[in-house]
């Protein structure tokens, strides 16, 4: 008798029988259980056949994979992959339209199967598919599938993409050029050129050439908001894989074209709520547009260049009105160093030798220049209201504006490749043709305004700029829709506000060394912490949606998982779409006892991790990636959606493991939560001073006369 755990219970369907339940043991081959199915029904030719789900996307079932199945699961017995494979390829070459048009439409659902797709591609089957693409007879429905067909073979990555003929990829741009088409194959079309564009350095030579960045920009204009995200999708995949020669010119192109404010008026702005894919796609162009100040920003200045230097000059001039110099060279040398003095360069005598580290390099100077010359009023107003003050409260200037551009350039991670899974853009940056430099702009004198609140002098200068930080990415977390929005968000952030959150948000470290205080905080940690337990076991009974991870973002696929409310049970399955709400479990057709979880693994550690590359754009998902191991030595693979539900998942499986939580948002709340409740506690000592010893026990009367005589 082989072992419980290799035992598998499952139902195995054929159409016009009664369906067969079986124990599956999973040490024996798949071709004898296979064979023993056929004999159950009487079917002869049992190699011809083979098995697959029932349910969901229906993938054959292999030696490989066998071991995903679980007891409970409904199989079906099919034809096996190099049969279904013959049998379409056969059927899309017959000369019958209504038979080729299911065909197509079958092998449009087939492709998505590695085990046919690696069957139908030995077959010579994409390039069947491609040559009935090239000779422009199908239309419609059946032009359709076809190209689903061949993205979902293409996308397994068996055949290389640079073997795509020169005439297809004509036809394909042919269809995205084209002012009227149906959507479904425009869709498709758009999608095959940008994974042209990503796979192969000679196909995107091809499709730039064939595709105009005017043709694409009028997909944005339309109401469906797919097409809008394939459209800039591809934007994307071209600015992506564009030559660094060649990104400033189109990004030049692409602003004549009105690129943002299409954006912003038809997508951003739109009637319909903004995607999650649509979401990432406009955090890619938003990064990728951030991008172009990199070259700049690794710049250093060099102080032997007169027109470098005549920057610094015509700085000088807008900010002094142009005042006439005097004749003699060492009176001029003296005026400008003076001046240079008052702008707030560190190095009075050669301001250039301030632009020489990178980053910021020579982008802060563009900055600087920017704010002169755009904000003319603004600049003069800083630089003369802080001229006059005491030389110790004054806020210098170029000091000021060169750090703030370093800053600016590591909030908005200018150089870093986009992440794959963030969806973090700004809506505002879509408002203005000069988003960056605006955004410096209104930086810069919230800067100079903290500087005064702060009463600052030179030995503060770091500390003022940890709070304009701490002041700018909280009103960025805030999504302002706008630039004038982000300066009303700014307003509100004022010094005496940011020290009013930072009071709230942990206790003052002078108020709660004591010995008693600390004491009373040990007393109620670990009542905290039962609370903290009990709120992530209920989220986990709630459960959360999960994005599995394909090849291509834009054919997303939900799971879900949730725990039992005896917490002795997870249960998971795949969705169609992401839940408005709670799954029931009735839907959830996988499950894990507990019991049978060994621990949880996070980051590298993760099954599904140790394939991925250490590439930047995979940093983020490597953050979010965590796995349940269980017996017997299988995994369940998570990439939680943000931050904050991977925080609760690894707390709540540990809590259920009986190990400690650890994470980010663990330490938090219980700061949080220890902080409010010992502030009630303590609520009858405020103004008290707590002392750091106990009072000393009184010595011991000499009579006790003083006790009352009841007789």
């Amino acid at each position: 008798m082989p072992p419980h755990s290799d035992i598998v219970k499952v139902a195995i369907e054929w159409p016009g029988a009664n369906a067969q339940l079986m124990e599956i043991d999973q040490k024996k081959p798949l071709s004898s259980i296979i064979r023993e199915v056929c004999d159950g029904w009487s079917l002869s030719g049992s190699e011809q056949f083979a098995l697959r789900y029932a349910d969901g996307p229906q993938l054959y079932i292999t030696e490989q994979s066998r071991s995903e199945m679980k007891n409970g699961t409904i199989l079906r017995l099919a034809i096996s992959p190099a049969r279904a494979a013959r049998q379409l390829l056969d059927r899309i070459q017959s000369h019958g339209i209504d038979a080729r048009l299911e065909a197509l439409k079958e092998l449009a659902k087939l492709s998505a199967d590695p085990t046919f797709a690696t069957e139908f591609i030995n077959m010579e089957g994409i390039g069947t598919l491609a040559r009935l693409v090239e000779s422009g007879t199908h239309f419609g429905e059946m032009l359709a599938f076809t190209l689903t067909a061949f993205l979902e073979l293409m996308d397994h990555g068996i055949v290389s993409w640079d073997l795509i003929s020169l005439s297809f990829i004509k036809q394909i741009a042919g269809y995205v050029n084209q002012p009227m088409v149906d959507v479904s194959i425009l869709q498709r079309s758009l999608a095959i050129l940008e994974s042209m564009v990503l796979n192969s350095h000679s196909l995107y030579h091809r499709v730039a050439q064939d595709i105009t960045v005017g043709q694409l920009i009028g997909h944005l204009q339309v109401s469906n908001q797919e097409i809008q995200t394939y459209a800039i999708a591809l934007i994307n995949a071209l600015f992506l894989k564009a030559p660094e020669d060649r990104r400033q010119e189109m990004a030049s192109t692409l602003a004549q074209k009105h690129l943002r404010s299409i954006i912003l008026n038809h997508v951003i702005r739109g009637n319909r709520p903004i995607k999650a894919e649509m979401a990432h796609q406009l955090y890619v162009l938003q990064v990728l547009t951030f991008n172009l100040l990199e070259e700049r920003m690794m710049t250093k200045m060099d102080p032997s260049d007169q027109a470098q230097r005549d920057i610094i000059l015509e700085l000088r001039r807008i900010a002094f009105d142009g005042e006439n110099d005097p004749s003699g060279t060492e009176k001029r040398k003296a005026m400008y160093t003076k001046d240079y003095k008052m702008l707030g360069f560190t190095n009075h005598l050669n301001p250039a030798m301030d632009f020489t580290q990178t980053p910021p390099g020579m982008l802060a100077l563009d900055n600087m220049l920017y704010l002169a010359k755009l904000h003319q009023d603004t600049y003069i107003r800083i630089v003369l209201e802080n001229s006059s003050r005491e030389d110790k409260h004054e806020c210098p200037f170029g000091r000021c504006a060169i750090e703030l551009t370093r800053m600016l350039c590591e909030i908005l991670q200018v150089g870093e490749l986009p992440n794959e899974g963030c969806n973090d853009y700004h809506p505002m940056f879509f408002t203005h043709d000069r988003a960056w430099e605006e955004f410096f702009c209104v930086c810069i004198q919230l800067l100079n305004k903290t500087w005064k609140e702060m009463r600052a002098t030179a030995e503060d200068f770091n500390k003022v700029m940890q709070v304009v930080r701490e002041q700018i990415t909280r009103a960025l977390a805030m999504k302002p829709s706008s630039l004038d929005h982000l300066k009303g968000k700014l307003r509100g952030l004022s010094y005496s506000e940011i020290l009013r959150l930072r009071q709230s948000e942990r206790m003052s470290q002078d108020d709660f060394q004591s010995p008693p205080i600390i004491e009373l905080r040990e007393r109620i940690q670990p009542e905290i912490l039962e609370l903290i337990k009990q709120q992530r076991l209920n989220r986990l009974c709630e459960g959360s949606c999960f994005r599995k991870l394909g090849n291509r973002r834009r054919q997303e696929k939900f799971w879900f998982c949730r725990l039992s409310l005896n917490h002795k049970v997870l249960h998971y399955g795949d969705l169609d779409e992401s839940p408005q709400g709670e799954v029931p479990l009735e839907l959830l057709t996988d499950k894990i006892p507990v019991s049978d979880i060994k621990s949880v693994v996070t980051g590298k550690d993760c099954p599904h991790m140790k394939e991925k590359s250490a590439l930047k754009q995979n940093k983020e998902v490597l953050e979010l990636a965590f796995s349940i191991l269980y017996d017997p030595d299988e995994n369940l693979n998570f990439v939680a959606p943000n931050k904050y539900e991977y925080c609760v998942w690894t707390d709540g499986l540990c809590a259920l493991l009986g190990r400690e939580m650890g994470s980010d948002l663990t330490r938090s709340d219980l700061d949080t939560l220890i902080s409010m409740e010992m502030k009630l506690r303590l609520l009858d000592l405020e103004n008290i001073a707590i002392p750091e010893a106990p009072p000393p026990v009184p010595k011991e009367p000499s009579t006790y006369n003083f006790t009352y005589n009841y007789g």
